[in-house]
């Protein structure tokens, strides 16, 4: 079928049981199908001339017919209980059209899918910077410490990086749930997927807590630490314990209010959060004469705080929609079906980053800081682009729960062209300041001038990079997670030999470095571009529905 927005903008068939109901006879059954699920929508009809866009946005008659989606006469324009908190309204035909053939429809311009996009995104990307701001708010005020407590804290803060970074799948198999039944009018159920995805948090993280409170001085000695370094890590992990459980509900509620299309709540909530980090920390590491253990303590409480504020708002909506409290076994055992999938996806992410640096390692302390550096303008430029990432999570969980594909599809394009063009963006402005940027990061002439190198490379990587974030986001948003999986491993299956042989090629310096940077950042950045561009292909990748697997099961 070609490219996802190659196709025309033909609304999907709405089926007898999804479609909009017309008369006081249809809406007593509606009301009767909801139950006890909470309220039921509210139909208003819309006059025929009258024009609502596919983002939601209510336009004058003087607007162009094509920056909006047309009522048909006949039709009927269905709000939620969270119409205007938590998304756009969903256009669905009423009557014959609804059951036989399809509607077409204009579909919203490129200025409302951007507008609608950086709704999602730039809050998305004010919360995303706010968890590296945490640690290093730590290292900030733990460094005054002195030398051997910023060695157990960095030790320390790798493990719970690699911890937390592993469990993100709470959030991004959460966000396409609440999505999808969002979008298909389901809110009570939404907010049960949510409530399940806060219940798997809470008990993988007691069971972590234990874990690595009991496992703490084993990982500190396998990262090498020893002596006063390997106090301090133990030290750290011990005191991060108790919030580990706060920030995997922090992942998971997050989730919710994505999948809700509430991106601005996380972005206060971490902002908050990240202020009042630092003046515990602060607190306890002088005033509490704590050390570093004040430090994590500091962290845990700041965590604990924020999940103590996202439980509140969950719990006042889930009463509100008369959704039980108690988690569902079946919800929590479905979330982490699906998580398990992305949890390998993750992984294989990992394992490819981690297989770089020993490889810059190999390479010796030249090649190995300039890598840092390297991957470190890598890692804030990925900010922006998982925003947008997010943004697709979100949207596209949503269309497909409506079965408004046509939308998501124009949502794809759009989200593509941003991601590129962020990515051509970004690389020519890298490409320009590659020789000059050095004297920030290093005195060191050899590394500043190896950092270059590995520049130039990372700018020519940059538009494949914003391609394969996007739609990274997009398939996740799909809930497609058993594909991401599986070419996550094919993408690092096709990476390691790349890899192995730039090892085995004892380079080192700047020529090491653009060796290293062509494997990762052209050779791996392809490759998982390939695997998921082919995803794309066609429409299999688009399954309509309130949840993924029920349609598949369906179909």
């Amino acid at each position: 079928m070609g490219l996802p927005w190659s196709s025309p903008a033909v609304r999907e068939p709405v089926a007898p049981a999804d479609a909009c109901r017309c008369g006081e006879d249809d809406e007593q059954a509606d009301r009767q199908e909801q139950g006890s699920l909470g309220r039921h929508r509210r139909a208003r009809r819309l006059r025929p001339g009258e024009v609502r866009d596919g983002l939601g946005h209510e336009e004058g008659a003087d607007e162009q017919q094509d920056q909006s989606c047309q009522v048909l006469p006949g039709a009927e324009f269905h709000d939620s209980p969270v119409a205007g908190r938590f998304g756009p309204f969903q256009l669905r035909p009423c009557g014959p059209s609804a059951y036989a053939g399809t509607v077409h429809e204009t579909l919203p311009s490129n200025r409302q899918l951007s507008r609608s996009i950086l709704r999602l995104a730039v809050p998305a990307l004010g919360a995303l910077i706010a968890e590296p701001l945490f640690l290093l708010a730590d290292s900030a005020i733990v460094g005054h410490l002195g030398v051997d407590e910023l060695a157990g804290v960095g030790l320390a803060s790798t493990v719970l990086q690699t911890a937390v970074g592993l469990m993100v799948f709470l959030a991004y198999s959460t966000t396409p749930a609440v999505a999808r039944l969002l979008g298909a009018g389901r809110l009570p159920e939404a907010l049960a997927a949510g409530r399940d995805g806060v219940g798997l948090a809470v008990a993988l993280g007691v069971l972590l807590s234990a874990a690595g409170w009991a496992a703490a001085p084993g990982l500190a000695s396998l990262l090498g630490a020893d002596g006063a370094v390997h106090a301090f890590a133990v030290d750290y992990l011990r005191w991060s314990m108790p919030g580990l459980t706060a920030m995997l509900v922090v992942l998971a509620a997050t989730g919710v209010l994505r999948g809700l299309q509430d991106t601005r709540t996380p972005l206060v909530v971490a902002g908050a959060g990240f202020g009042v980090n630092i003046v515990l920390n602060y607190l306890l590491v002088y005033g509490a004469g704590m050390s570093v253990a004040g430090s994590a303590l500091g962290t845990s409480l700041a965590q604990w705080g924020m999940a103590a504020v996202y439980l509140v708002m969950i719990v006042r909506a889930s009463r509100r929609e008369q959704v039980p409290l108690k988690p569902s076994f079946r919800g929590i055992r479905s979330t982490a079906s699906v998580g398990s999938w992305l949890m390998l996806r993750t992984l294989s992410l990992r394992v490819a980053i981690l297989a770089t640096v020993l490889v810059a390692t190999a390479q010796g302390p030249l090649s190995l800081a300039s890598h840092q550096l390297v991957m470190t303008v890598f890692t804030f430029l990925a900010f922006a682009l998982d925003a947008l990432a997010i943004a697709a999570q979100a949207l596209i969980g949503k269309e497909l729960g409506s079965g408004n594909r046509p939308l998501a599809r124009a949502l794809t394009r759009r989200m593509i062209t941003w991601g590129v063009g962020f990515g051509v963006v970004t690389g020519g402005l890298l490409a320009a300041v590659a020789p000059f940027v050095g004297w920030i990061f290093t005195t060191d002439p050899a590394v500043q001038s190896a950092f270059a190198a590995g520049l130039w490379v990372l700018a020519a990587s940059q538009p494949v990079c914003g391609f394969v974030f996007v739609l990274d986001g997009v398939l996740i948003g799909a809930g497609d997670a058993r594909y991401l999986a599986t070419a996550g491993v094919v993408n690092l299956v096709a990476y390691l030999p790349l890899l192995a042989l730039v090892g085995t090629a004892e380079l080192s310096g700047g020529e090491g470095i653009v060796w290293l940077w062509l494997a990762f950042g052209i050779g791996y950045m392809l490759a998982r571009a390939a695997t998921l561009g082919w995803r794309v292909r066609d429409d299999r990748w688009m399954v309509t529905g309130a949840t993924r697997r029920g349609a598949e099961r369906a179909g």
